[in-house]
């Protein structure tokens, strides 16, 4: 599973088609979701294909599919933005090494360990017991949110439409 992910994350960046390359980021979240589902986090798994696999790399697909995107639009770059590029990337990685070299991952202890912390059930039973008010508020705040966009989509009669 991680060969499948790290191999589909490099697909990714050096995939020459801007299609092809959501197609492969598709099968990333893919692959992490099977990396939660190994991990016991079976709704981190469910929200990461709903939300980012479903829903916005459709939507990344459907723009670049939209954009006018030729082989002579996106090959040819400048020496100055391959610089810039790789300057970049190896500023991040160093930050992100140094991040790493510094975190302490805390040992596991076998009498504490809870096995069902990442389970939908006990997501739901600390949503709706101790969560209960920002739940229904943030549902609230949704459904007026919804609300607004329809009368602000809705055009009147003698409207007219440009």
């Amino acid at each position: 599973m991680a060969f499948l992910t790290v191999l589909s994350a490099l697909m990714v960046i050096l995939a020459k088609n801007p299609v092809h390359s959501v197609l492969y980021l598709i099968l990333t979240f893919f692959t992490l979701s099977g990396h939660y589902i190994l991990l016991n986090a079976q709704f981190l798994a469910a929200v990461n294909i709903i939300v980012y696999a479903g829903a916005i790399m459709v939507l990344f697909l459907f723009v670049i599919m939209f954009l006018d995107m030729r082989d002579e639009n996106y090959n040819s770059s400048p020496a100055l933005v391959k610089i810039a590029s790789a300057l970049v990337g190896g500023t991040l990685y160093v930050i992100l090494l140094g991040a790493y070299l510094k975190t302490k991952i805390p040992g596991v202890d076998p009498q504490t360990f809870n096995s069902q912390t990442g389970m939908v059930e006990n997501l739901g039973k600390i949503l709706f017991n101790d969560y209960v008010l920002p739940f229904e508020l943030a549902a609230i705040l949704l459904l007026v949110a919804m609300i607004g966009a329809v009368l602000l989509g809705k055009r009147e009669v003698g409207e007219r439409h440009f």
